[in-house]
């Protein structure tokens, strides 16, 4: 029975030509080669699996060629090519740094770079992992890396350059490997499958190379776990399958769903996908790449950046062009921050159960506001307004004071009788007209104060006394003693004061207490302007002014607390020149 050798061994590239991804890094070994321009170190960094181990032994194997190609290749017919490839070259040595990271081992690599090469140029040394060195073997290897004999070449490999010593580095030239492209690895894996007579669709060897993250040796290794498992013939399903990954037709539908605003469509999906065993930050994860995907299909030019296949490809650019940018960077926000929140949730399934529902209401939002819309425009143009009331201009109010003081300034004269009908001044103020804007239709928050300096010229003034001010002023408390007892408590503990210009002032002993009373100050304006029956009222909530202390919490102020009891312990600390810890 023949011994199998896997793919990432199996295929390994033997030439400059052969390595995937990294065609800028090769060119520049092969003209140095070229010129006779060959460093004394060289640095390999970058992350795993994407070729550094293997451009240093093409490397090490091609200046010691004797016959090289005009490709600047090496020939794999001269005695030091074949004695490489059988691995009896007794010039190229290889060191695991992870294994031999001790001084003594360091000191013996010094050893024999003392000793010539035998019958080629080059002695090669490969330090593989070389920041697994320990401080004092890097130190004992200093020397020699910047002062090698003429015959001497190291290539050190890592995966962690920051662990290196700058004065190890400063005596390299760097190559740093990038990651290689998914359609790179796909190509790759194609002309493996090919050379070993298996059948693959292209969108299986995507879904691979996506797995990969960049890294050619676990895209082969993930490729021969496939081939184990459906044999000569490799589909998109039987990966997906086998590597346990979301199929991407659930984000299609799920994103259906979301377009129609089915709330329901969409969570029974995320049942199905729970049920099949997947976690929901990897939904989310996914979910969240989908909607990347479509968001860059929206434009030609950037759909080329997809790395899917061609069928994918074309389906990420049909369901994009029913999305409207707007609609997924809210969703991307959405599902972004419940990724974020996700570990620390307890109820990890209602947190993306909620992400989907909020998504689906960003289409049901922007249906409902069109209607809202065309039904206000529809309101404003049909409405009648009554005799008493001020007319409604052409241009909207816009949200400030002064403008909305000149637009009540080009109605009728301000005489009190012809603006204020004495049966219906109670509601006066809930039915003072105001010019529509459709900003304003759906903004329910516009400042009480610039509604009230609208009408302030033209509304009813009665004067009143304090006790007057004081019998209403006990009917509207009384109303929230069964309803609401905080509040109650807030408007009994004072008397409000009747200042000039019916300024009344209300204090409290608290900032929660102000803002409480804030938060109804349209309502009780109303309640004691209608009673009092003058609309020229003005309410002002203030804190009153308190002595209490407040306790110290941070270091600093439990410090300066101490120090105020006792100033002598500022003079102790700088006696003894002692720093605050906080």
């Amino acid at each position: 029975m023949e011994n199998f050798v896997v793919s990432a061994r199996k295929y390994r590239p033997s030439t400059f030509d052969m390595v995937v991804g990294q065609s800028s890094i090769t060119t520049t070994l092969k003209n140095a080669i070229k010129n006779n321009q060959i460093a004394q170190a060289f640095l390999f960094c970058g992350p795993r699996g994407v070729g550094k181990t293997t451009c240093a032994r093409i490397l090490a194997k091609t200046i010691n060629c004797t016959n090289l190609s005009p490709e600047v290749e090496p020939c794999n017919e001269c005695e030091a090519c074949l004695s490489f490839n059988v691995s009896a070259s007794f010039n190229i040595h290889e060191l695991d740094a992870a294994s031999n990271n001790k001084v003594e081992d360091i000191r013996a690599l010094v050893d024999q770079v003392r000793i010539p090469p035998q019958g080629v140029r080059y002695k090669v040394y490969i330090i593989d992992e070389v920041h697994m060195l320990s401080q004092a073997a890097f130190n004992a290897f200093l020397k020699t890396l910047e002062e090698p004999p003429s015959y001497a070449k190291f290539i050190l490999a890592t995966t962690e350059k920051h662990k290196i010593l700058p004065t190890i580095i400063s005596r390299c030239q760097v190559f740093d490997f990038k990651r290689i492209k998914v359609e790179d690895i796909a190509k790759q894996l194609l002309y493996v499958a090919k050379n070993e007579s298996i059948d693959a669709e292209i969108d299986a060897l995507h879904i691979i190379a996506q797995k990969a993250d960049g890294s050619m040796r676990d895209a082969l290794s993930i490729f021969d776990q496939i081939v184990s498992f459906s044999g000569n013939k490799i589909t998109y399903q039987t990966v997906i399958n086998n590597l346990n990954i979301l199929d991407f037709d659930y984000y299609f539908k799920i994103t259906d769903f979301i377009l129609d605003g089915n709330v329901s469509g969409s969570l029974l999906l995320f049942n199905d996908i729970i049920e099949n065993g997947f976690d929901g930050q990897y939904f989310l994860s996914g979910l969240a790449q989908h909607y990347r995907n479509l968001l860059i299909a929206q434009d030609p030019d950037t759909a080329k950046i997809l790395e899917t296949g061609e069928s994918l490809k074309n389906k990420y650019i049909e369901q994009s062009s029913r999305c409207n940018s707007s609609f997924l960077l809210k969703s991307l926000e959405i599902f972004s921050s419940s990724d974020i929140n996700y570990k620390e949730s307890n109820n990890k399934r209602l947190l993306v159960e909620l992400a989907l529902t909020r998504t689906c209401a960003i289409m049901k939002k922007d249906d409902d506001l069109t209607g809202i819309v065309q039904q206000s425009d529809k309101d404003v143009s049909e409405t009648t307004l009554p005799k008493t009331q001020i007319p409604v201009t052409d241009t909207p109010i816009k949200q400030k004071k002064t403008a909305n003081v000149e637009t009540l300034k080009t109605t009728e004269p301000k005489t009190k009788k012809n603006i204020i009908n004495p049966e219906n001044k109670s509601s006066l103020v809930s039915k003072m007209p105001v010019t529509v804007s459709i900003k304003d239709e759906f903004d329910k928050k516009t400042s009480f104060e610039d509604n009230m300096q609208q009408a302030q010229e033209n509304l009813l003034e009665e004067n009143f006394t304090k006790e007057d001010l004081q019998k209403i002023w006990n009917e509207y408390k009384i109303q929230f003693k069964e309803t609401d007892l905080n509040l109650y408590t807030t408007l009994n503990s004072r008397n409000p004061e009747l200042k000039d210009d019916f300024v009344i002032e209300f204090i409290v002993d608290n900032t929660i207490q102000q803002k409480t009373l804030n938060n109804i100050l349209n309502q009780m304006h109303t309640f004691l302007s209608e009673k009092l029956k003058n609309y020229k009222i003005k309410l002002e909530i203030k804190v009153t002014e308190s002595n209490t202390t407040v306790k110290p919490f941070t270091p600093d102020e439990k410090y300066k607390n101490f120090v105020e009891k006792n100033p002598s312990l500022e003079k102790l600390r700088d006696q003894l020149d002692l720093n605050l810890d906080i």
